[in-house]
């Protein structure tokens, strides 16, 4: 190879590297323009004809928005009131929709926008917040880097009447990769009422009526119970040998009843919350799967079937109430309908399993498998997967230290063995009840 030619190629190959690489930092660059976590915290408040919207947000958040700079990236505070304007109306304005009575409220006009610090406590209320973007802008002269500061905006909304039912819908989830928003909603009768979420969290009613709790706890039980697989891979272990009217119903009834228990008493904060009791629960839910597929392959009775699934729905009430508990604060004043709302959602969404499933193993123990064979073969199949999460969850579970034997946890010992003793004496009575009327069944058949 002559001297020319191997010139030539090494600039090629020195000119496709450097394109290679300019691709890559362009790659990293847009990647960077999405921050990884955002914070937002806001104040909401309705006096008299205005509803007015606090908000501080990182101006990171505000991607795509041209801030005016000086030297090495300092904000140009004195040039920067248009450029904030803009980026309030376009993410702020554009993703916070409000509603009053129903109906979306007009867009609100900017009263202030501000650049802060992000040392500024000044929104820990909401006095201090109002009086601070109110105040005056930041000084000019200091070296601030505009990716590393807050933008503090107060909108104003026109409404009839600060005694309205009012809701908002915070499309925020845009905003970054993380985004968690803290809301605090100050009625003018006080009792200020404070939210937490994060992304998106839909529409959300600050003071619900009783019926928008209600609709809004069934859907969120319908679609928990739907995207809960292990609490499916119960239920199916249930229906698997007991696909008959009565004691389908039997047992189903007693797993709702102990799962409504522990989901009231997770609600008013009668167990633990220590960090070991959510792997716990998860853990034990395994092994409730685990159990009863294995029963299901030894072989079960309806009076002993229903006594394990009332024990075994115990757990799984306290595995509803974990995703329960981050939403009891979209229940305003309405704790208890809320709770029997998301417990009809998790049985509208049980009925709609049992519908499918009892059919459909009918059919598959007529035509494709003996009815003996299948459900030995369907459970193995699950007690297959439930070993694995047991085996999984466990391995979790150890790496939480076992809790001090102090007196807070004797005491919550002993309430957790008086619940137990008392559930266990109400079980007894009902089995009783059960023994009498199914044997009486027995002997008006017999006659």
């Amino acid at each position: 190879m002559r001297l020319g030619e191997g010139l030539t190629i090494l600039r090629k190959a020195a000119g496709g590297m450097a394109m290679f690489l300019g691709f890559l930092f362009a790659v990293s660059a847009t990647a960077h323009d999405i921050p990884a976590d955002v914070r937002i915290n806001a104040f909401l408040r309705p006096t008299g004809q205005a509803l007015e919207l606090l908000i501080r947000v990182p101006l990171l958040a505000m991607q795509d928005t041209d801030f005016p700079t000086r030297g090495p990236g300092y904000l140009d505070v004195s040039r920067a009131d248009e450029a904030l304007r803009n980026a309030a109306k376009i993410w702020l304005i554009g993703n916070f929709d409000l509603y009053e009575n129903g109906p979306r409220l007009a867009p609100p006009k900017i009263v202030h926008a501000r650049v802060s610090l992000p040392s500024d406590r000044s929104f820990t209320s909401y006095e201090q917040a109002r009086s601070h973007v109110a105040g005056p802008p930041l000084s000019d002269d200091l070296d601030l880097y505009w990716n590393q500061q807050m933008l503090d905006v107060l909108l104003q909304y026109q409404i009839g009447s600060d005694r309205s039912a009012f809701a908002i819908h915070p499309r925020v989830d845009r905003f970054g990769q993380k985004v968690s928003t803290a809301l605090r909603f100050l009625p003018p009768e006080g009792g200020a009422r404070a939210f937490e979420f994060h992304g998106d969290p839909g529409l959300v009613y600050l003071d619900p009526r009783w019926y928008q709790a209600a609709l809004n706890f069934t859907a969120s039980g319908f679609l928990h119970i739907l995207g809960g697989i292990d609490h499916l891979l119960f239920l199916f272990c249930l229906v698997i040998p007991f696909r008959q009217l009565k004691p389908l119903a039997i047992i189903v009834t007693s797993f709702t009843v102990a799962h409504s228990i522990s989901l009231i008493a997770s609600a008013f904060n009668f167990v633990p919350d220590a960090l070991w009791f959510p792997p716990l629960i998860e853990t034990l839910i395994a092994v409730t799967i685990v159990y009863m597929a294995l029963e299901n392959i030894i072989g079960s009775n309806t009076q002993r079937r229903w006594i394990v699934t009332f024990a075994f729905g115990i757990v799984h009430g306290f595995g509803f109430s974990f995703l329960l508990r981050e939403s009891l604060q979209f229940a305003g004043d309405h704790l208890l309908t809320s709770l029997l709302a998301f417990n009809l959602g998790i049985e509208i969404g049980q009925l709609m399993l049992l519908v499918m499933l009892v059919p459909a193993l009918g059919l598959l123990f007529r035509h494709a498998l003996p009815e003996r064979l299948g459900i030995i073969i369907l459970s193995a199949l699950v007690a297959h997967t439930g070993w694995h999460w047991m085996v999984e969850r466990g391995e979790q579970l150890m790496q939480f230290p076992f809790p001090s034997l102090d007196a807070a946890f004797l005491a919550g010992a002993m309430r957790g063995l008086m619940a137990v003793l008392i559930l266990a004496a109400g079980v007894s009575v009902a089995n009783g009840v059960m023994r009498r009327w199914l044997h009486g069944e027995k002997s008006f058949a017999g006659r």
